[in-house]
This record gives structure tokens, C-alpha cells and sequence, in this order.
């Protein structure tokens, strides 16, 4: 199906104050460059709210929207919703996955991109971060990078725990990413986002194709076959 145009309604525009601008700007800019097929609208939640009530409710079965935050207001249907809404709510999945696959939590700096096709899931290449300095803001920036190395002893683990959480989620296609850690040979859960988050950015000219463009073909019931790494020159 042909798209007029896409909304990704989000918490704040990079603009109003978000915690980190730049890096909000270049996310934002990384999902435009994907859907380059037809216009993009960044909105905030109040913004949509606006634009439904400006349409009496009705919105054209061409357009496209993309919630890129968690809580999702009630103008905004979507399938994924309930997933979204158990995502948001980081005491209650921590909870789930203690309770039900024996993980504890901890502040994870990991991220297992997984890919949820009409088919089923595709693990990217792990992604990790670390903290850069900018001289301009004074900020603490991350700098996410891709593929990060992750032994057989915990590739199988970390994955099954992607496969179980997304099953008993109900999770719709898009692209999810599994925030963990490992310390001191343990295996911790940190959140699940269930859409490209920042940490997606380190894709980006690495994998093939990158997890914007993933996400933009689960949505859209476009065929993933494979997710490749780059050869970097």
C-alpha cells in the first residue's frame, strides 16, 4: 500500500527541551531518511490529539503512523498499543521476566535489536554505548556502537529471553530492542523498547539494512530476509 504521509508521534519535539537535542534531532533525521517515499510530520501526542479532532475523528487509511514513545494516548490507535503500554510500565515487566525467567534487573548499557517480521524474528548484531563529552553543550552524549561481540554462553540466553518476552507480549511486527546486562557472569534485564530507539542510530551504515528501514518494512508488511553487517572500508 502507497502512503501519502507518515506521522511519528512522539513525547517532545528535539526542540522543546529534550535531554539531549542533537542526539533526539539525529533520530528523528535517521527515521525521515528512511521514509523518503512520501512527506514526514514529527508531532507531539497533543499535536495528533489536534489533528484527529480536526478530522472528526477520521483518519485516511493512507496514513501512516509510527509511535515512537511509550504511552500512547487514546487518539492514537495502534495494534501494538498493549505492548507499548506493558513496555512503559518498567515495574511490572521487570517483574514478569523475575517471576517467569528468573532474570533480576539491572541498568543495562546492551541492546539486542530484534527484528519482528510476519514470519518471525531476526537478532541483529548487539549494540553497546559509551559516554562522550561534547565541548559545545557540556552534555554527556552516548555514543552507541555496532556489531558489540557476545559469546555462545550468552548469544542463546539473551535471545530466548527476546523470543519469550515478545511471545508473551503478543508483540506486533516492528523492531524491538532488549536493554540488558551482563555482570559478573549474570544475565540482567534492564527494559524492552518496542520501536528503534536511540541505540538504533549505531545501524546506521552498519547493518543491512539498518533497523529504521527494518522497522519501516515490518510496519509497512515488507519481506526481511536477512540482517547483515556491513564490511567497513
Amino acid at each position: 500500500m502507497a502512503y501519502s504521509s507518515v506521522y511519528l508521534v512522539v513525547d517532545q519535539l528535539p526542540q522543546q527541551g529534550t535531554i539531549n537535542p542533537e542526539l533526539s534531532s539525529k533520530w528523528i533525521g535517521a527515521f525521515k531518511d528512511t521514509y523518503q517515499d512520501c512527506p514526514v510530520q514529527v508531532v507531539t501526542a497533543e499535536d495528533w490529539a489536534s489533528i484527529v479532532n480536526n478530522n472528526q475523528g477520521n483518519i485516511a487509511p493512507d496514513i501512516l503512523v509510527c509511535p515512537l514513545m511509550l504511552q500512547l494516548p487514546d487518539t492514537l490507535p495502534f495494534s501494538g498499543q498493549s505492548v507499548y503500554e506493558k513496555c512503559g510500565h518498567l515495574d511490572m515487566i521487570r517483574e514478569q521476566v523475575r517471576t517467569q525467567w528468573g532474570y533480576e534487573f539491572g541498568n543495562g548499557h546492551q541492546w539486542l535489536p530484534i527484528v519482528l517480521t510476519a514470519k518471525g524474528p531476526l537478532y541483529g548484531e548487539v549494540i553497546g554505548c559509551s559516554p562522550v563529552m561534547t565541548n559545545a553543550t557540556q552534555q554527556t552524549i552516548p555514543s552507541y556502537q555496532q556489531p558489540i561481540h557476545l559469546s555462545d554462553q550468552w548469544r542463546q540466553p539473551v535471545y530466548r529471553l527476546g523470543y519469550s518476552l515478545l511471545t508473551d507480549l503478543g508483540a506486533t511486527p516492528g523492531v524491538y530492542l532488549l536493554q540488558f546486562a551482563l555482570e559478573n557472569d549474570v544475565l540482567l534485564f534492564d527494559r524492552l523498547w518496542p520501536f528503534p530507539y536511540y541505540p538504533a542510530l549505531a545501524s546506521v551504515g552498519v547493518q543491512s539494512p539498518n533497523l529504521f528501514e527494518c522497522h519501516w518494512r515490518c510496519l509497512t508488511e515488507q519481506p526481511i530476509l536477512d540482517l547483515t553487517i556491513v564490511p567497513q572500508s
